[in-house]
C-alpha cells in the first residue's frame, strides 16, 4: 500500500473529538476517509483553521454555483501540478457539473474544456490570479463584469484560487495521494438498485 503521505498520520480515533466527529461524517456519506483528513490532522489546530476557511468559501451562497467553485480549484490545482486536488475535486466536479470529461479537460488546459463563455471569462480571472495576480488590473474586473459577476463574485474567485494555492503547495510538498476511490467517482451514471 502506497503511504498516504511523507509524515505519518493519525489514526482517526487518536483525534481531538470534533475532528472526529467531521471526518466520520465524511466518510459515513462517502465510504471513505479523504487522505487530506488525515495528513493535516497531524496538526489539529491547522486542520480546523483550513476546514473553516474552506467551508466559508465553499459553502457560501453568492454568484458562484459549488460546480463553478469546483471548476476553479481543478483549474488551477492543474496549473499548480497538484495531483491531489486535481483528482479529488475532479471527482467532486465531475458529480457537480454531471459531466464526466470536464474534470481532465480544465486539469490539463482551461482554454480548451468545454465550458459557457460566462465560466470561460471566470476560468480566465482564476487562471490569472494563479499565475500572474500582481498584474490584475481594471480591465480584469471587466471583463469579469461583462461576465455577468460581481465585485464580490471576483473575491471569492480570488480567495478560492488563494486557499487552493497554498494546499496544492502543501500537497505537493508533503506527497499527498490521493484516495483511489476519487479516479472512478462521477466517470460512470451509478447503477440503480
Amino acid at each position: 500500500m502506497t503511504a498516504i503521505c511523507r509524515y505519518p498520520v493519525p489514526a482517526v480515533a487518536e483525534l481531538p473529538e470534533d475532528l472526529r466527529t467531521r471526518i466520520l461524517e465524511v466518510q459515513e456519506k462517502t465510504g471513505f476517509v479523504p487522505n487530506v483528513f488525515l495528513a493535516l490532522a497531524r496538526r489539529p489546530d491547522e486542520l480546523r483553521a483550513f476546514l473553516a476557511y474552506h467551508d466559508a468559501l465553499l459553502l457560501r451562497e453568492g454568484g458562484l454555483s459549488k460546480a463553478e467553485k469546483e471548476m476553479i480549484i481543478v483549474a488551477t490545482s492543474g496549473a499548480n501540478r497538484c495531483l491531489y486536488c486535481v483528482v479529488a475535486h475532479g471527482a467532486i466536479l465531475r458529480i457537480y457539473a454531471k459531466a464526466p470529461l470536464l474534470a481532465d479537460q480544465l486539469a490539463t488546459n482551461p482554454l480548451k474544456a468545454e465550458v459557457t463563455p460566462r465560466q470561460a471569462a471566470m476560468l480566465a480571472f482564476a487562471m490569472k490570479v494563479c499565475l500572474d495576480a500582481q498584474s490584475i488590473g481594471e480591465t480584469d474586473y471587466a471583463a469579469l463584469h461583462a461576465a455577468g459577476f460581481d465585485d464580490e463574485d471576483a473575491w471569492d474567485i480570488t480567495s478560492i484560487v488563494g486557499l487552493f494555492g497554498m494546499s496544492n503547495r502543501i500537497a505537493n510538498t508533503i506527497s499527498l495521494m490521493p484516495n483511489a476511490e476519487f479516479y472512478v467517482m462521477g466517470r460512470l451514471p451509478k447503477v440503480k438498485g
